[in-house]
């Protein structure tokens, strides 16, 4: 029979149940810090990422989502014609743009 210490033995007055707040607290905890390293660093790029599409403009040199580089001959609404080649324009919404690289066109 193995021995107990006696720090380990149980005691019936002790035997009181935890404050629920103490015993949520590592999920709250756990929430806190998803928040702030994986849900507000995407917002941020999101936001960023908004910006630069609403900041598109003719004469803007593009990447797209596809990895096409173009440059932006004309801007519509939410429709951008690009020009990828030589007498080769085509229509990419606007969300399709992934990186935009300035206004050096030709």
């Amino acid at each position: 029979m193995p021995i107990v210490p006696v720090a380990f033995a149980q005691d019936g007055a002790s035997s009181a149940s935890p404050n629920p707040f103490i015993s949520m607290l590592p999920f709250i905890l756990m929430i806190a810090v998803m928040y702030l390293l994986i849900f507000r660093p995407q917002q941020k790029r999101q936001k960023e990422h908004q910006k630069m599409l609403d900041a598109v403009k003719k004469g803007d040199r593009i990447v797209t989502t596809g990895g096409l580089h173009g440059v932006v001959k004309d801007v519509r609404d939410d429709v951008l014609l690009v020009k990828i080649a030589e007498n080769t324009v085509v229509e990419l919404s606007r969300g399709a743009v992934a990186s935009r690289k300035g206004g050096d066109g030709e």
